[in-house]
């Protein structure tokens, strides 16, 4: 509920700070920068086949086509880094190269790539691609193919595969009730709003992408390795983004393509996928298969636990969807065993999808519990609450917050679930089975690594500048919020700028960390801004810089800030980095060090009209969990 007493913009109603661009289109995405005539425009032509290999192409007809700039197939596609590696430790940092095989390794698979002037010519040059296949068998059922499943290292999120307490298999054999059951879950999608999209464009050795991610960081350290070429030579921008439900965690060969392209062609090449090609080319949830077994005294405690998960995972990826990571910590029973299995099909790569694991895993697992309250004829939420635990199961560490209890009590209130019907398939509304049913849920409450900088600027206006993403869940509006708040300052005097690698870097936006991590991230910025006053020169300005370096620079990283530049900068970079029509670029390079490439950095000067202005930046972060 609204406290209207409060000082603050944080808890009042306010409007979306974005909103007014977002309405009236001014607000940019990715396939917006760079308007027709001074961009190029790509199209990815899609193997019609479920596996093979490429042997023959004819680009003859498509490179006649009217408006054609490049037709690009294996056969003129320059080097790059192979995909992977599979075990890197940020795997959104994974080369991700385009046209470097003959193979088609699933249905969709980019085999050819058509630039030309106009969207339209680019698409009808793309039909006239001619390729011949040679197909080859493939797997794609993943309940055949269980008997094959591996064992991975580890599951999304880093946890181990497997787990053991107790002597699950005796205790869930003499449970006087058990239910043992499959559960199955389909394939899933998140066909996010905006399809992913990227232009790309080069100064020079200089790398620029406006991309569709929910990262910033992770696509160009990738975009590097992929094109073999130093990461502060890649520049990411996304500013709004129209959905990613973490389909948008990886970037795809849209960035990659575009890249390639501009720099052939030395023009901004664009390309977005089509709806198909979003399904066929990006990430999706796995299917999975789930044995839950639960047995339980006669008074409906647990005393044994057990989960096995088999789901799916690309011919040459590793991701194994974390199906019982969550559904481990939701109820105590002495005896538990969760097991992860993937199999590896030809079908495109699984990953992150809208609470990976947690959303299928805990589904399963409720289904369970319902059906284990009925065997026992207990109302399913004393079920629950007879089996709450206040420390975590496995671990057994106390959970920092739980409150299911309480939720299930109040929710049981508000929805007069003394008044149900408990019978199932007893309630009508004319041709309509109507139930009330109740379902038990837990979350990790994950913190990454987010630095921001606050500059407050002549006219008293603030601006906040980190590489943060908002994928529509508000992220301008929050932040503006927090800087208000901190610095006594009126909402519209603040203004939060996101979505560019020349800004101080955050690991952006996925697994509902972002706005606690770039929020704090923020705050500790704007209380440093304001515990340090505001010197009246540019000669206090380096000096106090200089003294921060220190102060400010071990929050970095071990390399002492090198990757990230130093922990205070004087230089502001005005614009967003877009072209405008006339074609040139409204934005400078930023300093990130002494010199780049042996040459001098750009020096702030009075003619920017930013002498007297401050950058604080800080660091906050620290992988951390809660329940």
């Amino acid at each position: 509920m609204v406290q209207n007493d409060l000082a603050g913009p944080i808890g009042r109603p306010l409007d979306r700070v974005d909103g007014p661009l977002k309405v009236t289109g001014r607000a940019k995405y990715a396939f917006e920068y760079a308007s027709q005539g001074e961009a190029t425009y790509g199209f990815i032509v899609s193997a019609p086949i479920a596996k093979g290999r490429v042997v023959g192409v004819d680009v003859r007809d498509a490179e006649r086509a009217p408006g054609v700039l490049l037709v690009l197939t294996q056969d003129n596609a320059p080097p790059q880094t192979p995909w992977g590696p599979v075990d890197l430790p940020d795997r959104f940092a994974r080369a991700e190269p385009a046209l470097d095989t003959d193979q088609a390794h699933f249905f969709g698979f980019p085999v050819a790539f058509v630039v030309a002037e106009n969207f339209e010519q680019a698409r009808g040059a793309a039909a006239l691609v001619r390729l011949r296949y040679a197909p080859e068998g493939g797997e794609y059922d993943l309940h055949a193919a269980a008997p094959q499943a591996k064992k991975p290292d580890t599951i999304d999120g880093g946890g181990p595969p497997d787990t053991a307490v107790g002597d699950f298999e005796s205790a869930f054999a003499a449970a006087p009730v058990k239910i043992d059951a499959v559960y199955t879950t389909p394939y899933q999608h998140s066909a996010p709003m905006e399809p992913h999209a990227s232009m790309a464009f080069w100064e020079g050795e200089i790398l620029t992408v406006c991309t569709a991610a929910q990262l910033t960081t992770s696509p160009r350290e990738g975009l590097a390795r992929t094109l073999k070429i130093p990461p502060e030579n890649v520049r990411i921008i996304t500013r709004y983004i129209g959905g990613g439900f973490g389909n948008k965690l990886p970037y795809y060969v849209d960035a990659t393509l575009a890249a390639i392209g501009a720099r052939m062609l030395r023009r901004p090449v664009k390309i977005a996928l089509t709806r198909p090609q979003v399904f066929q080319i990006t990430t999706h949830r796995s299917a999975s298969e789930q044995r839950i077994r639960v047995g339980a005294d006669r008074e409906g405690r647990l005393t044994a636990y057990g989960q096995d998960a088999l789901v799916q995972s690309a011919r040459f990826d590793t991701f194994t969807e974390p199906v019982s990571l969550a559904a481990r910590s939701l109820y105590a029973a002495p005896n538990r065993l969760t097991r992860h299995r993937y199999a590896p099909l030809d079908l495109p790569r699984s990953d992150s999808m809208r609470a990976p694991g947690d959303a299928i895993g805990l589904l399963a697992l409720e289904c369970a519990m319902d059906e284990l309250a009925e065997i026992l004829g207990l109302d399913p939420i004393e079920l629950r609450l007879r089996n709450d635990t206040q420390i975590e199961p496995e671990q057994h560490k106390p959970f920092s917050s739980r409150h299911l209890a309480e939720a299930l009590r109040e929710g049981a209130a508000r929805f007069g679930w003394d008044k149900r019907v408990a019978k199932p398939a007893s309630v009508r509304d004319g041709p309509w089975l109507v139930g009330m049913g109740v379902a038990s849920a837990i979350r990790g409450d994950l913190l990454k690594h987010a630095s921001a900088r606050a500059r407050l600027e002549s006219d008293g206006r603030l601006t906040v500048e980190l590489a943060m993403t908002d994928i529509g869940t508000g992220t301008y509006t929050i932040l503006t919020q927090i800087a208000a708040e901190t610095m006594e300052l009126p909402v519209d005097r603040v203004i939060v700028r996101l979505g560019d690698t020349n800004f101080p870097p955050t690991d952006g936006s996925g697994g509902s960390w972002g706005a606690a991590t770039s929020g704090a991230a923020v705050l500790a910025a704007c209380r440093t801004r304001r515990v340090r006053g505001r010197p009246h020169s540019q000669r206090q300005n380096r000096a106090l810089a200089d003294d921060r370096r220190h102060d400010l620079g071990h929050r970095l990283g071990a390399d002492g800030g090198k990757s990230g530049g130093p922990a205070l900068r004087l230089v502001h970079q005005p614009g967003f980095g877009e072209l405008p029509r006339g074609g040139k670029r409204r934005y400078r390079r930023h300093r990130r060090g002494p010199s780049r490439g042996g040459r001098p950095a750009r020096q702030p000067t009075r003619q920017q009209g930013f002498g007297r202005a401050r950058h604080l930046r800080c660091r906050s972060g620290g992988d951390q969990r809660h329940s």
